[in-house]
């Protein structure tokens, strides 16, 4: 994975993520941060959803009020520990080391990109403009979709990705992950933009 065509790069050994970052225009605004991150603490859902369903490979990721419609692909993790980033900058990458959407516990990660080096602007892009309450949807192989709902979104340094990110037990929710500027040209972006997603109610 070459490091400046990369959207996010998993220090998995560490546990955190340090992400490398495509480009993005210059000058972009660093995207606002609401709610509070879920705790990690908590209990797993229970029914959420069937648990014959609970393992079920994600297909295609939804926000509608902000027009991401991405196909997801499996992610495993490079040679050099960082995660694997789908080459086609227009799908998302989930984490498959850890839960995957729908799963009872833990954080199902799902990363993408903001653009590509044509300028063309990646899976990920509209996360800038996700609000609370918007509604995630993700498809699943065999399964019904899950459904989730935005609760929080923060602005983190790229080496300081929170642990909890990638836990696998606690209270279930979904973690979208791409980069935030500003942007070096030497070493890319300087942030990551991480948007958490609870279990929608009902």
């Amino acid at each position: 994975m070459a490091s400046a065509a990369a959207c996010v790069a998993v220090a998995v050994a560490a546990v955190l993520a340090a992400l490398v970052w495509t480009l993005w225009p210059s000058g972009t605004a660093e995207p606002s941060e609401f709610g509070v991150r879920p705790p990690a603490a908590g209990p797993s859902a229970a029914g959420f959803p069937a648990r014959s369903t609970a393992g079920a490979e994600p297909l295609g990721v939804r926000v509608p009020r902000i027009s991401l419609d991405a196909r997801i692909e499996a992610v495993g993790v490079e040679d050099d520990g960082t995660v694997e980033v789908p080459a086609d900058a227009g799908r998302a990458g989930w984490y498959r080391h850890g839960p995957p959407p729908g799963a009872p516990a833990g954080s199902a990660v799902l990363v993408g990109h903001v653009d590509d080096r044509t300028g063309d602007l990646g899976a990920f892009a509209t996360l800038y403009r996700v609000r609370e309450g918007d509604v995630v949807t993700v498809a699943r192989r065999d399964a019904p979709p899950v459904r989730y709902e935005v609760t929080a979104r923060e602005v983190v340094d790229k080496d300081r990705l929170p642990a909890e990110v990638f836990r696998r037990d606690g209270r279930p929710v979904l973690t979208l992950v791409t980069c935030a500027p500003p942007y070096d040209p030497e070493s890319g972006y300087e942030k990551n933009l991480v948007v958490y997603a609870e279990p929608a109610r009902g």
